[in-house]
């Protein structure tokens, strides 16, 4: 017997369908409204840019005052933006990716959202960020971008009308990616960070328009700063097999040393019960003007290396311009730690960068590889990125589109994917066990036990 021939599914009425589209008013207006927040969100995180740059040249003079300043001034603003977050916008310290990952737990209540992304918080956080980075501190904008544009997007929803076609959780996860698009001019690693980062998979009644929102967002970032990479795009050696051998060290280093990071910021910000654990806890500000003072010893030390989100000097290293202090990347390794130990709003994107930065430039050296010098920081940009974040992905292609090495794709990608896979043999995904967390410990809701992620 012949198996049923199968039923042929007939193609759409062309007038109808448009007459059917068409005919639905409220997904078109919820459509609007969404991509106009979604520039919104873009402008949002533009402005944040240029704040932050005003605070790190406002820092600069401070330093050119003085060299000795920074014992002073990086204690006193750690301390008193410390006290300014936990006084007014307790859930604007650190990063603000765990926050939005929390969030879109779906055990969270709709109130508790709330509490940890609003509009509100977005203009407390980009202040509260700002004023990290004029005290010098090892901090990026990269991840407050995710929590500040995920606040704009989530605002969205006080205008769409009943049954938009677009849920909250599909606002924030294109709001917190539109982050990470507009602050690294990168619409593609946006749209890879919320898959890989934000969201398992996305909702497919609305995936369009939510990558339709991240690439608007990420475009608002290009009008402003130019289509331009950040970094310049550098000049790709022909890969040759001796190669192999420094990449493979590098892979192995910035792998290694990225897990320890990952797992010591997250028994540092989670807290372990040990005496600094308790000092934390019990005087948080007064912990947080002694780490501000070791920061301000450590870069005084480094002769200003290790202060700020570490862009000049990874711009420097990749043209090949800068000769980086003894002990550059244990320097800055350990003025993030403190960073985000001391419990200020800042993220770690820029930080790792620098990192991954500095440990391809020492490997080139160890190697007797200066000519090859500029590929091997790229890779190893990508690869401590994807070591700390364990999002391999979007670490690539965040460094891809920065540097301009679209030529280095296969290699950048393996570099990311390998450092990644070592890093999960030392710790877990540290925005994930943040998230996890910040969730366990009731900071969202006391009815909520355990994440479901």
């Amino acid at each position: 017997m012949n198996p049923p021939e199968p039923a042929h599914t007939p193609q759409p009425d062309v007038v109808a369908a448009m007459r059917g589209d068409l005919a639905d008013w409220r997904q078109w207006l919820a459509r609007v409204i969404v991509l106009a927040y979604a520039a919104a969100a873009g402008l949002s995180v533009v402005a944040f840019s240029k704040l932050c740059d005003l605070a790190q040249q406002g820092f600069a003079s401070v330093l050119a005052f003085n060299p000795w300043t920074p014992l002073v001034w990086t204690s006193a603003c750690t301390a008193g933006v410390v006290w300014l977050t936990r006084r007014f916008a307790p859930a604007a310290a650190g990063s603000g990716i765990p926050q939005v990952m929390a969030t879109l737990d779906p055990a969270v209540p709709a109130e508790a959202r709330r509490a940890f992304v609003s509009l509100r918080l977005s203009v407390m956080k980009a202040v509260l960020t700002a004023g990290s980075l004029l005290g010098g501190l090892a901090s990026g904008r990269e991840g407050p971008s995710v929590q500040i544009a995920a606040g704009v997007m989530q605002h969205a929803r006080r205008w769409l009308p009943p049954h938009p076609g677009i849920s909250e959780h599909g606002l924030l996860v294109a709001g917190g990616a539109a982050g990470i698009a507009a602050a690294f001019n990168a619409p593609l690693a946006g749209v890879m960070f919320a898959i890989e980062e934000l969201a398992s998979r996305l909702e497919q009644r609305s995936s369009g328009l939510i990558i339709a929102a991240i690439v608007l967002s990420g475009l608002m970032g290009v009008s402003f700063f130019g289509n331009a990479t950040y970094f310049g795009t550098i000049e790709v050696p022909t890969l040759r097999y001796s190669m192999w051998w420094p990449a493979l060290l590098l892979v192995l280093a910035t792998g290694g040393l990225g897990g320890v990071f990952a797992r010591l910021l997250h028994a540092s910000i989670t807290g372990q019960g040990d005496r600094l654990g308790r000092w934390r806890a019990a005087h948080p500000v007064a912990f947080a003007a002694a780490c501000g003072l070791a920061a301000g010893a450590i870069g005084i030390a480094s002769h200003g290396a290790s202060f700020g989100s570490g862009y000049g000097y990874t711009r420097g290293l990749l043209q090949g311009h800068v000769d980086v202090p003894l002990l550059y990347v244990t320097l800055r390794v350990v003025a993030t730690w403190l960073a985000v130990w001391s419990g200020v709003p800042g993220g770690i994107f820029a930080p790792c960068l620098a990192i991954g930065a500095g440990v391809g430039h020492d490997v080139a050296v160890l190697c007797g590889a200066q000519a090859d010098a500029s590929a091997l920081i790229a890779l190893g940009m990508a690869a401590f990125l994807a070591a700390v974040t364990q999002a391999p992905m979007t670490s690539f292609i965040i460094v891809m589109e920065m540097v301009g090495g679209h030529a280095m794709v296969l290699s950048l990608m393996a570099a990311a994917l390998g450092a990644s896979l070592v890093s999960r043999w030392i710790a877990r995904p540290l925005y994930a066990a943040l998230a996890q967390a910040i969730i366990a410990r009731g900071r969202l809701a006391p009815a909520v036990a355990a994440p479901s992620r």
